[in-house]
């Protein structure tokens, strides 16, 4: 879980383009970040085992 001041320092608009952080939006994790979804890896499978990304199910072969 990140600080919540640094989450609140990468939502501010940064000063120049190439500084934008982006996070996941559930727990503010910056590495492991899927752009599709907004969020982290971690929080991607742990919505994905559960059911609430509508489209998204467990490959299995």
């Amino acid at each position: 879980m990140a600080k919540k001041s640094v989450v609140a320092r990468s939502k501010k608009k940064p000063k120049y383009k190439s500084r934008v952080v982006r996070r996941c939006f559930r727990c503010g994790r910056r590495r492991g970040y899927i752009r599709d979804f907004d969020l982290c890896r971690i929080c991607f499978r742990e919505l994905a085992n559960e059911g609430e990304i509508p489209g998204i199910r467990k490959s299995s072969w």
